[in-house]
């Protein structure tokens, strides 16, 4: 199986799918068809890394001041907690201690592109908590000691978003409101950067890429492209899928490496 990056963005993904949606939906309709996925999102943070055990995952709204009707959306996909002790496994083999939560329900940045990909919720979903702190470094090294679920039919899905700072968001900005400068700057160099399969520049994006503070203030939404990275390993294929630029600062883009 291949591994995927996907930029969740806003919570409002599901009621503004923008140019994202559509995109989300083929990917869903192309991609091999997987035995589960492992979800690994910042909205999930824990001391060290933890499983979601859970056989039936509620679906957490994480998120307050939105669409009521976000409130009321389900994802009741299963869940797959056979798997939990190969993942343990390969983490502690790595030098992760590893624990389990059984009542871990998926979050938004999990359940809001799932959504669009496999709208019937028939693939099982295991969530992986992002142990924080962490860095690039860190996130690529956690997401290459599962490098070998991918031969086991699981599809590791590193799920937030490509730029992600939430203080240039305005109220009344739409899904296709043209994007800052700043943020397809950012988006360009790190396009550049998979495209040449130059893991070091894109691990060391902080002093490398044009507006790194200012696209991410804080990490935690771009280092599941790294977990996403070194799952795939080095000399992986990128295959990138445009999903626009929500409200002029939100970059959609997704990849999957082959």
């Amino acid at each position: 199986m291949p591994t995927l990056f996907i930029s969740h963005g806003s919570p409002m993904l599901p009621l503004e799918p923008g140019t994202a949606g559509p995109m989300l939906q083929a990917l869903g309709r192309a991609l091999p068809r997987p035995e589960i996925i492992l979800a690994f999102s910042p909205h999930w943070m824990a001391r060290e890394p933890m499983v979601g055990t859970s056989a039936r995952p509620e679906t957490v709204h994480d998120f307050g001041g939105f669409d009521r009707a976000l409130y009321a959306l389900q994802y009741p996909a299963p869940g797959a907690p056979q798997w939990a002790p190969r993942v343990e496994r390969l983490l502690q083999d790595a030098g992760w201690r590893v624990h389990e939560d059984p009542h871990r329900g998926l979050d938004h940045g999990v359940w809001s592109p799932l959504r669009l990909m496999y709208p019937e919720a028939d693939v099982p979903v295991v969530p992986l908590a992002m142990p924080w702190p962490l860095d690039a470094a860190g996130a690529y090294r956690l997401g290459a000691a599962l490098a070998p679920l991918t031969e086991q039919g699981a599809l590791l899905l590193g799920t937030g978003s490509l730029t992600h700072n939430l203080h240039d968001f305005h109220p009344g900005a739409r899904t296709d409101e043209a994007p800052a400068p700043y943020v397809q700057a950012f988006v360009d160099w790190v396009r550049g950067m998979i495209d040449r399969g130059d893991n070091e520049a894109l691990l060391d994006y902080r002093r490398r890429a044009p507006h790194a503070a200012r696209a991410h203030p804080t990490d935690e939404h771009l280092l599941p492209l790294f977990w996403a990275l070194g799952a795939a390993g080095a000399g992986a294929r990128p295959q990138h899928h445009a999903g626009g630029v929500h409200y002029g600062n939100l970059s959609m883009d997704a990849w999957v490496f082959f």
